[in-house]
């Protein structure tokens, strides 16, 4: 202990004297979510006027950062991110950032084969006996970019969980550059609420579609809150989980029972996830527990992974869907709302497990918050510039209050006839004009 103590010691710092190695021209990573720092992110920010041409990287930020509020003309700085919060949705929209698009499951092998890192800076719990410094609530890429960085600067939380894994949850002291204490600041919530009778009316159909034993993914959003808390509250058994998020819905339905992943093929009697976000209640649940395994998230949204997995059952919510069945989840045209995530990957892993389900859910409707009009998600064709999330060909069960339809092996008839029995009434009229211009409408198709 006192071996690490006093490399301890040597090694703390200020965030002002920490963020002296940052160099003009380099690319400091910043992680994600709750690994995002705060001191030296503030540290940084002050040496504007020292420095030229420095690239950060984030990604799904819950403060504002102060690289880009104090540079926003990006004179310094400029900031990329790799899946949008609501913050940083505006940012990109002011162009005082740029999104990076990728496969999520890809990132720790972008970092290991492909980017640069002169620099990480990322927000860790204390320091145990051992000498090791945990990630915490986000394991992701976090272990693939420290081990890329040519420094790596902690800044210690006190608020941090100590999660177990798995693997890739932590970094030990001998392969820190300097160490930063931030005192106890709180970790970001997201309360967890659920939706109204819409939402309600979708969950109940997904939950009759999943048995006993089944291994669940949930995206996250007031649907899949809805369809979580209606599973904690259903008699189902023995589920498991496997989620690349962590959110308060698994929380419930452990409190419940549901939850004891007993019988999942893969990493049994664990509940495996890769990052989480939720309450400061379910922040304690992660906390030190063994019953929960942290990995990576190339293991975590692995298809193959997935698919050894029977029952598996994956539901995700999307902006939009076409007629062809293409599902965007995350760009409203060039609008960029949030990532592709691993909903993809997800569907993909599902389908093929045996017995395995995948559910995009959304409401048919929604309100233009410009306009004040109601609109459809169901559209002849994606808005230009609208980015595909999953392709029609990986399309498994979409889900709207008017039912559910299975995509796969449909023929583009098929397709447009589901799709129009799922959209509003209000608007089935257009959709079917739109399919039979399209050539997609069979004419004994139903009206």
């Amino acid at each position: 202990m006192s071996e690490w103590t006093d490399m301890y010691r040597q090694k703390l710092t200020t965030p002002e004297e920490a963020v002296k190695v940052v160099k003009s021209g380099d690319w400091v990573e910043y992680g994600m979510a709750t690994t995002q720092p705060i001191l030296l992110d503030e540290a940084l920010a002050n040496r504007k006027s020292e420095l030229k041409d420095v690239k950060v990287r984030t990604s799904f930020s819950f403060s504002p950062r102060q690289v880009v509020e104090k540079d926003p003309n990006r004179e310094t700085f400029t900031v990329s991110n790799w899946h949008m919060s609501g913050y940083d949705r505006k940012k990109c929209a002011l162009g005082q950032m740029n999104f990076s698009p990728f496969c999520y499951r890809n990132e720790p092998s972008l970092y290991r084969n492909i980017l640069d890192v002169d620099v990480a800076m990322i927000q860790v719990a204390p320091m145990d006996k051992h000498g090791f410094f945990n990630f915490g609530l986000n394991v992701s890429a976090t272990e693939a970019i420290t081990k890329k960085a040519k420094k790596v600067i902690v800044e210690v939380n006190e608020s941090m969980p100590r999660v177990l894994g798995g693997r890739g949850e932590c970094i030990h002291i001998s392969d820190i550059d300097a160490i930063v204490e931030a005192g106890n600041t709180p970790q970001p919530t997201i309360p967890f609420s659920t939706g109204d009778e819409i939402d309600t009316k979708i969950a109940e159909m997904i939950v009759k579609e999943i048995p006993n034993g089944a291994t669940l993914q949930l995206g996250v959003g007031g649907l899949p809150n809805t369809i979580g808390a209606m599973i904690a509250d259903s008699d189902l058994k023995d589920l498991g989980m496997h989620t690349e998020m962590l959110v308060d819905a698994f929380y419930l339905m452990y409190k419940k029972g549901r939850l004891t992943n007993k019988v999942k093929e893969l990493d049994t009697d664990k509940a495996v996830w890769s990052f989480a976000l939720g309450s400061k209640e379910m922040y304690d649940w992660v906390d030190n527990n063994p019953f929960l395994a942290a990995y990576p998230v190339e293991y975590v949204n692995d298809p193959f992974v997935i698919s050894q997995m029977d029952n598996f059952i994956s539901i995700n919510n999307c902006i939009d869907v076409d007629l062809f069945g293409q599902v965007s989840s995350e760009s409203a045209g060039t609008k960029q709302i949030s990532g592709s995530g691993g909903q993809l990957d997800f569907a993909d892993g599902a389908y093929r497990s045996k017995g395995g389900k995948s559910f995009i859910a959304f409401r048919s409707t929604f309100t233009n918050k410009k306009t004040g009009k109601t609109e459809s998600r169901i559209l002849p064709t994606l808005t230009p510039g609208t980015t595909v999330t999953d392709p029609r060909s990986q399309v498994h069960w979409l889900v709207t209050e008017y039912g559910m339809v299975n995509m796969m092996g449909k023929s583009t008839w098929e397709r447009a006839e589901g799709l129009i029995s799922l959209a509003h009434p209000d608007f089935r009229e257009e959709l079917i004009k739109a399919a039979e211009d399209m050539k997609i409408w069979r004419y004994s198709n139903k009206r």
